[in-house]
């Protein structure tokens, strides 16, 4: 397959922007409106909201953690002879530690310092994204039906918490980051056309579920919801790879792994949605149960959830333009959607009218939808296209740090005070003080933007993983 010098910015890609509208509204939509759930375990099972709110917890956290090893699938460019960041030209002078044999360079040997794990390594020399998406369509929806069975809350870590969120892990972001290689310049908007199938799922399923366990209870709801899972696996069918000129100086896994991991501002930004991450999911998790607490009855609170997811995927599209259409580095936007979901969150639990609470809602789901697409397109302008695959599977495998602890957090802080008061304004100080880090980002207060979309050159010694990181524009800088 020829390598493309630079992203297409459509064709195809618009297809893949498809694939991911449906698989966010099946990935995230789906963990969005568990809420609705959440209230039911705690009346089936007897247990504090704390121990149930690591159902969704575990989900968030293997889904962000094991993104990481579908992060290294590297797609074939041609049938037994190139795969990209392995072989190079078929003729040419050997460089560095390469040699010729037969006209051809070998491919360097698999070492513990360039390999990307056992699992990373068997998908991306065997196999690809779309035998990985569809399985993970196969077990988000086993995990699911399983979950239908359940006796104890054990099982619902096990079967929600494990087996859907692997495959919730396989499906997302190899999708997410395959679309971030088909757009450059409309990236952004790309990025939020895609994930507004977040917002519209979440405005459908949260009484779309609500309906279904008052009609078939909860079990019967979890058998619909392994149903619509399945969708996931003609989701995978709809990939296509991309080749770009860009993959073969960026190095093997490890060399990227290396770079990464000793890239201060790509540091720096993965701290930063690490404690955006602690405080995001919070009120998908607990708002329900927080406005039942208010006397709220289950279907009118539900349906609140609607109101925001709508507000969400109006903040997603707007975003998105505004990400492409405003000069200046993508980051400061997203400083400023963080910085106002963290206010709105901190405020909900002095809010009491429900007109207040709606509007607190609509500032809530449109500022959150909004920071999620600059989120993802800040990532290539920090470390390039050719290295998204190894910098989003990495900070989402980092961030999953705070998709863990968050809603047990907020449970346990719910438990101790016997209200989301504390809850709630805990996880608007986590994402101000991620707001906070991303001022230290590099170019934040510059006019310019620090896109480095254009292919970096690491060099051929980067697949040694010794030397440091080249000073290019938004690489170098720290």
């Amino acid at each position: 397959m020829a390598r493309r010098a630079e992203p297409p910015d459509g064709g195809w890609g618009w297809v893949v922007v498809l694939s991911a509208f449906i698989q966010s509204a099946l990935v995230f939509g789906v963990l969005r409106s568990f809420g609705v759930f959440f209230v039911e375990f705690v009346a089936a099972f007897e247990e504090q909201a704390a121990r149930v709110s690591w159902i969704a917890s575990i989900g968030i956290a293997v889904q962000q953690f094991g993104s990481e090893c579908c992060a290294w699938v590297p797609w074939p460019t041609t049938h037994g002879k190139q795969r990209e960041g392995t072989w190079g030209p078929e003729k040419g002078k050997a460089k560095g530690r390469e040699d010729i044999e037969g006209g051809r360079r070998r491919p360097p040997r698999r070492t513990p310092s360039n390999s990307p794990g056992p699992i990373g390594s068997a998908l991306s020399t065997k196999l690809g994204p779309r035998p990985v998406v569809m399985t993970g369509g196969i077990l988000a929806a086993l995990g699911m039906l399983l979950a239908a069975f359940a006796t104890s809350l054990t099982h619902l870590y096990l079967s929600i918490g494990l087996v859907s969120g692997t495959g919730w892990a396989l499906t997302f972001t190899p999708t997410l980051a395959c679309l971030s290689r088909y757009f450059c310049r409309r990236r952004s908007l790309a990025v939020g056309l895609a994930l507004t199938g977040v917002g519209l799922s979440s405005f459908a399923f949260a009484p779309l579920f609500q309906w279904l366990i008052s009609r078939y209870a909860w079990r019967g709801a979890l058998l619909v919801l392994s149903a619509l899972s399945l969708h996931l696996m003609a989701c995978g069918a709809l990939l296509r790879p991309l080749s770009l000129t860009e993959d073969t100086s960026v190095g093997g896994p490890g060399a990227q792994l290396t770079s990464l991991l000793c890239h201060g501002p790509f540091i720096r930004y993965t701290l930063a949605l690490t404690l955006i991450n602690t405080g995001y999911f919070i009120p998908y998790v607990h708002l329900v149960a927080h406005l039942q607490d208010l006397g709220w009855d289950p279907l009118p609170a539900a349906f609140l959830l609607s109101v925001a997811a709508i507000s969400d995927l109006v903040g997603r599209v707007a975003s998105g333009w505004l990400g492409d259409a405003v000069p200046g580095p993508v980051a400061r936007l997203l400083m400023l959607w963080t910085t106002l979901t963290g206010v709105s969150l901190a405020l909900f639990p002095v809010a009491q009218s429900p007109t207040t609470l709606v509007v607190l809602a609509v500032t809530y789901g449109f500022t959150s939808g909004a920071l999620t697409p600059v989120a993802f397109s800040v990532i290539p302008e920090l470390v390039g296209t050719g290295r998204i695959y190894c910098g989003l599977g990495l900070v989402q495998m980092i961030e999953s740090i705070g998709g863990l602890l968050g809603a047990p957090l907020s449970g346990y802080l719910r438990d101790v005070t016997g209200n989301y008061m504390v809850s709630f304004m805990v996880a608007g100080a986590f994402l101000l003080a991620g707001s906070g880090v991303l001022t230290t980002l590099p170019h934040f207060f510059s006019c310019i933007s620090a896109s480095t979309s254009r292919p970096q050159d690491l060099g051929i010694e980067a697949l040694d993983t010794k030397i440091p990181l080249p000073k290019e524009e938004g690489l170098g800088e720290d």
